[in-house]
């Protein structure tokens, strides 16, 4: 078959593709992306398709392929990011039970941090919070080299702020 020819039958069953996409994922969106990402593998892998056998079966069998492979990546990943929130739920409740002399430090800290500038303190935050570099960058609209500078910056004041303090004993 011709690439031509080839390109032919594949438009010629766009919407076929399409309803078959949409019986397995329930979701139109999803059933967009489904027969995108079929029609590409596809077009990716038509060497091996073989002249003379049934181009609508091979289709669909890609088209299936690949709705499984997509549900099964998105199990583990929701498999994954479970157990990552039950991390985070047992650090939450840790760090909850803190002793009394760890919440005089952490109000102490919190206060140091309401006195820095707002362009120290955001990326400051964010970078404890869990963003990278390059999301605080895109986020606040800076360069990254800027964002390192300011939270380094913003540690250094920090550290100046609380070591003036007296800590209570």
């Amino acid at each position: 078959m011709s690439t031509i020819e080839f390109q032919q039958h594949l438009i010629g069953l766009r919407q076929q593709l399409y309803y078959f996409a949409l019986s397995l994922t329930k979701d139109r969106d999803d059933a967009q992306d489904l027969l995108q990402e079929s029609t590409l593998r596809a077009l990716t892998y038509r060497d091996r398709f073989q002249d003379n056998t049934n181009f609508r079966a091979w289709l669909y069998t890609i088209m299936k392929n690949t709705f499984i492979n997509n549900h099964r990546r998105t199990k583990r990943t929701k498999s994954l990011m479970d157990s990552v929130e039950r991390e985070r739920s047992t650090v939450r409740r840790v760090q909850t039970s803190a002793t009394s002399e760890s919440s005089m430090l952490r109000s102490e800290l919190d206060k140091s941090l309401g006195r820095l500038e707002v362009s120290f303190r955001k990326p400051f935050l964010m970078h404890h919070e869990g963003f990278k570099y390059h999301e605080i960058s895109d986020h606040l609209g800076i360069p990254i080299g800027t964002v390192k500078s300011r939270i380094h910056q913003a540690r250094q004041r920090l550290m100046g702020m609380l070591s003036e303090k007296p800590l209570a004993a």
